[in-house]
């Protein structure tokens, strides 16, 4: 009998869904659209959807996972959102007072053909945005940063807070320097 993920404990997870990453692959723009309208037609409180995280970049590998940035408008409580995304097959993996991180496509068995990891917040909480798009104009910095999730992803193959953590400072050091680059983009 397979255990439910629920029940799993974090080590037992990270062994299930790993860190690997893949050479970009032409379908996650696609991925990303269906998912996309799916989303509209079911949130109506989205004031903006965004392909973030390395799929995003083309010119990178990544893990085979669409990162979604939903922004809603301060309006709305995140909570009601929270309750329509979760109708929508998500799971709810944290959750804070300004911000709900969720999944979709890890399974008992492994991860599913689609995994997607969405991010609810509010409009403005969109740092992801610049980080994505510094990369995409500066091919230099997107290969280090290729470079440096490549070594990351074979020292934190089963721990994935590690992984995140330790990309932590180069995200912060470009995005910073997008946001001076870029002004009030977003």
């Amino acid at each position: 009998m397979t255990e439910k993920l629920s029940e799993m404990s974090l080590e037992d997870l990270w062994k299930l869904f790993p860190i690997y990453l893949t050479e970009h692959q032409p379908c996650w723009e696609k991925w990303y659209a269906e998912e996309e309208k799916f989303l509209k037609d079911r949130v109506p409180n989205i004031e903006r959807i965004s392909h973030i995280g390395s799929t995003a970049i083309h010119s990178i590998c990544a893990k085979p996972i669409i990162d979604i940035l939903v922004e809603i408008s301060t309006e709305y409580p995140l909570l009601h959102d929270k309750e329509l995304i979760v109708k929508s097959g998500y799971i709810c993996m944290s959750e804070a007072s300004e911000r709900i991180s969720f999944n979709k496509g890890y399974t008992e068995k492994g991860f599913a053909d689609r995994v997607f990891h969405l991010h609810l917040r509010y409009v403005g909480d969109n740092d992801e945005l610049y980080f994505r798009d510094y990369l995409m104009e500066h091919a230099n910095i997107a290969g280090e940063y290729e470079k440096m999730k490549l070594k990351l992803s074979q020292e934190y193959r089963f721990n994935r807070d590690g992984y995140t953590k330790a990309k932590t400072d180069f995200i912060q050091k470009y995005t910073e320097r997008a946001k001076l680059k870029y002004g009030a983009r977003y």
